[in-house]
């Protein structure tokens, strides 16, 4: 005999966080999303009303939300989380699944949550296993919420797939900067972090979409090699961060010493092997065993057309090494973090590592420390204005496709602290948002000052994979 139906759904609530994020901020934004959804009044809310920093922590909530037998599953993605949970949430229960993200102020500080680039990674691994879910970025706070969070739990929002398109080969510059890169060589300096799944890739389809090759080195061996860069050559690469940056004094100096005497190591290993880019590691040992931080040398070395894609991310890595290609430029490997319908932008930020030939020229570089980390050396600026091209080779939910996208960055205040970039896209951020949410795109992204369009389509027709408009 079956049961009585429910007079109410119930909602399974699972609210994600990491604690090297802005803890206090997190849980008081946590209490506000609790008090919109009692008021939305869509169903029983049941599960934890407290921050889940860790898998321990996320597996007994989700052990205890089983008995319950919800009807929907909501991730609070209030604070930035690699991707690890959301698959295993999905996995562990046959309810419906959706995710929501909230915005935080660009008031010119530290991102405090990060949270719409954990909603990216969440995204990406689960439509890499064909996982559907539904998904909401807004503050509870918004006109309209109770609205926003009925039509996400009753099944709407959904992530869909977005149809990609043949290339148009007509441009010659596409075609040469593929054969420029053809046989190239990254070097991949330690694994990607756990749920990462944006940064993982196949090398076989690697070489085979452009003869790339790829060689794996250990991050034990990297630090060997910065220990043992003489202390002559250290103060060369202090000579050259300071033609950057101003403020090198006043960080640790100490932990800067050993930041520099990463990117000689970074060079030793490009002169030693031929590497034509890299794909590094860069947290969380580089704090934690090393002492400094790698995305100042990384910033230099882009700057020298030499990309070093963060987060071992390998297909960013070849990305760029791509796009300044087309470009003839240095080039920023970003994050997608904030998204504001109402003003129509989006941020792009990393924590400090673009080429300083990108700052707004009112806008002088400064020697920074990690946000989360508190070690140097990072450059922190706002990047200058003027047209761009959004780029990436992806492959999001199994497929490799050119993402391609244009806009124009804005003089607009610094919205986070590292190197971030007030963004206006041709297509709108709606469009942008749905379409990162339905590719279930990478969350890096690779930008280049100019309209390149035409060149990355013709490259894109010469690697034999289609076109998805951002």
């Amino acid at each position: 005999m079956k049961g009585k139906p429910r007079s109410k759904p119930v909602i399974g609530v699972l609210p994600l966080g990491r604690p090297t994020f802005d803890v206090p901020y997190a849980e008081e934004r946590l209490a506000a999303i609790y008090s919109a959804l009692d008021a939305a009044g869509v169903g029983s809310i049941e599960g934890w009303r407290q921050l889940l920093f860790d898998a321990t922590a996320t597996r007994a909530a989700v052990a205890a939300l089983k008995p319950l037998k919800p009807d929907v599953i909501l991730i609070l993605q209030v604070t930035f989380t690699d991707a690890s949970m959301a698959v295993e949430i999905a996995g562990a229960f046959d309810a419906r699944l959706a995710i929501w993200a909230i915005p935080e102020p660009r008031i010119g500080g530290r991102l405090r949550l990060n949270a719409f680039c954990g909603l990216n990674l969440a995204a990406h691994a689960l439509g890499l296993d064909a996982k559907p879910f539904g998904y909401l970025f807004a503050a509870p706070e918004a006109d309209g919420i109770s609205t926003a969070i009925a039509e996400l739990l009753s099944g709407g929002r959904r992530s869909t797939p977005v149809p990609a398109r043949a290339p148009t080969a007509g441009s010659s510059a596409g075609r040469d900067a593929v054969a420029a890169i053809r046989g190239a060589k990254i070097g991949r300096i330690g694994a990607h972090p756990d749920g990462f799944h944006t940064c993982a890739y196949d090398a076989a389809k690697l070489n085979q979409l452009a003869g790339i090759s790829v060689e794996s080195l250990d991050l034990e061996s990297f630090f060997a090699r910065a220990h043992a860069v003489n202390d002559n050559e250290a103060r060369a690469q202090r000579v050259l961060a300071e033609a950057v940056a101003g403020g090198l004094n006043q960080v640790d100096q100490p932990q800067l010493d050993r930041s520099l005497r990463l990117k000689s190591a970074i060079e030793g290993f490009r002169a030693d092997r031929g590497f034509d880019a890299f794909a590094i590691r860069c947290w969380p040992e580089t704090f934690t065993e090393y002492g400094g931080a790698v995305c100042g040398p990384v910033a230099m070395m882009g700057e020298k057309r030499v990309p070093c894609a963060c987060e071992a991310d390998v297909y960013g890595a070849v990305t760029s090494l791509l796009m300044q290609t087309v470009a003839d430029a240095p080039v920023f490997l970003a994050d997608l973090v904030d998204l504001d319908e109402a003003d129509d932008t989006g941020v792009v930020w990393h924590c400090g590592q673009a080429p300083a030939s990108l700052a707004d020229p009112d806008a002088h570089p400064r020697a920074t420390i990690h946000t989360n980390r508190k070690m140097p050396l990072l450059f922190e600026f706002p990047l200058k204005a003027g047209r761009v091209t959004i780029f990436r080779i992806s492959q999001a939910r199994g497929d490799t496709v050119a993402v391609i996208g244009v806009g124009e960055m804005l003089k607009r205040p610094m919205a986070f602290t590292g190197t971030s970039g007030v963004l206006r896209f041709d297509s709108g951020v709606a469009k942008v948002r749905d379409t990162v949410m339905g590719a279930a795109l990478e969350h890096h992204f690779c930008i280049a000052y100019g309209d390149h369009r035409a060149a990355l389509e013709s490259a894109a027709a010469a690697l034999n994979i289609p076109v998805l408009d951002l």
